[in-house]
């Protein structure tokens, strides 16, 4: 059997950073983002049992390994572990973008290989399960410093209204805006790669664990998330949208020195100088990608000014992760669970060096 799973990346619009347990618990928090037709593609099928190895992954590193507890991947590690699967699978990796820049990269892969796996043994889940094991496995299993949005997002998709509880629960608001409103918020957005990247969790240790030191600046930060809701709902200009974007980053540039950093906040002054009425760095900040609100008018010249940028255009994608691909194939569990028994002697396999990069 073989499964091919397609779960989106994300931008986050407003309310960054009260996703974190370590303020949504005590405060509550809100999220505006949305998903994006940028995707994680994760393939997974058992392994035939004429390898030497039981698992193979293979995303910017290729791992051979006999048992689980040799992965050196650690999501894929802990998925592994924490579904209990013991017959031997292979995992391919593909990303349409990077990983570390700000796109909800490891959440996605988490959440897609939850996904994938999943159907692998031919479950279905529903994907408020698959957000709850997804935040499992990152916060608790892996400790890693992370948020709680990235797993909504990858999981349901679609441009969202995410409420933070603080008994833990949380709520998915679906903005249902008219079509001809969310494009022109769509049309209005330009993403632009730094080509700096950075791990998430590092940029985060550096504000997360002094929010409570931060609360005024963490519930203006919240109280942007109602006001751009507000925006998008109403008739106002969308420029305004912009605009809040713009005193967002402001607060968030200032929780911590590390959200961003000279060449970044060059490239944002240069950007506002051509026309862009607001942005920020997506995700913790550090590097990554850069979100800019610009009129439709000004973009051209603004990509001209621009070049030494990549620009990546996109679309709002509403769906979240998916199996894209299932094939049936023959069965091996038995002759899999017997090998051992029956002495069988694996064929090796052809190694070709293709010096190919893949994804991380």
């Amino acid at each position: 059997m073989m499964i091919i799973t397609r779960t989106p990346f994300r931008i986050s619009f407003f309310g960054g950073g009260t996703d974190y347990p370590a303020w949504f618990l005590n405060n509550g928090g809100e999220v505006l983002a949305t998903t994006i037709d940028k995707y994680c593609y994760l393939t997974c099928r058992y392994l035939p049992p004429f390898f030497e190895h039981r698992f193979r992954i293979v995303y910017s590193k290729i791992e051979d390994c006999q048992n689980v507890d040799e992965i050196r991947h650690p999501s894929v590690r802990e998925v592994l572990r924490f579904l209990g699967i013991d017959r031997g699978v292979e995992i391919h990796h593909d990303g349409d973008l990077p990983a570390r820049s700000g796109i909800g990269s490891s959440s996605a892969f988490t959440v897609g290989l939850l996904h994938a796996l999943y159907a692998l043994q031919g479950q279905l889940v529903d994907k408020g399960r698959l957000v709850r094991e997804g935040i499992h496995i990152e916060q608790n299993v892996l400790k890693e410093t992370v948020g709680s949005q990235d797993q909504v997002l990858a999981a349901y998709g679609g441009l969202n209204h995410i409420e933070f509880q603080t008994n833990g629960e949380i709520s998915v608001k679906p903005q249902t805006l008219p079509q001809s409103r969310i494009q022109e918020l769509n049309q209005h957005l330009m993403l632009f790669y730094s080509g700096i990247k950075r791990t998430a969790a590092q940029v985060a240790g550096s504000y997360v664990n002094g929010m409570e030191n931060k609360a005024n600046q963490m519930l203006q930060i919240r109280q942007f998330v109602s006001e751009s809701i507000s925006i998008l709902n109403s008739n106002t200009d969308i420029t305004a949208f912009g605009k809040l974007l713009h005193q967002a980053w402001k607060i968030k540039r200032g929780l911590s020195p590390t959200v961003s950093n000279s060449y970044v906040d060059d490239i944002y002054e240069q950007a506002l100088r051509e026309g862009a009425l607001g942005g920020k760095l997506l995700g913790a900040g550090g590097g990554g990608f850069i979100l800019l609100f610009v009129p439709p008018a000004l973009q051209v010249r603004l990509r001209e000014r621009m070049d030494h940028l990549l620009y990546v255009p996109f679309k709002f994608e509403f769906h979240g992760s998916q199996v894209i691909f299932y094939e049936p194939r023959e069965d091996y569990s038995v002759l899999d669970r017997d090998r051992d028994h029956r002495n069988i002697t694996p064929f090796r396999e052809l190694t070709v060096d293709t010096n190919r990069k893949g994804d991380s």
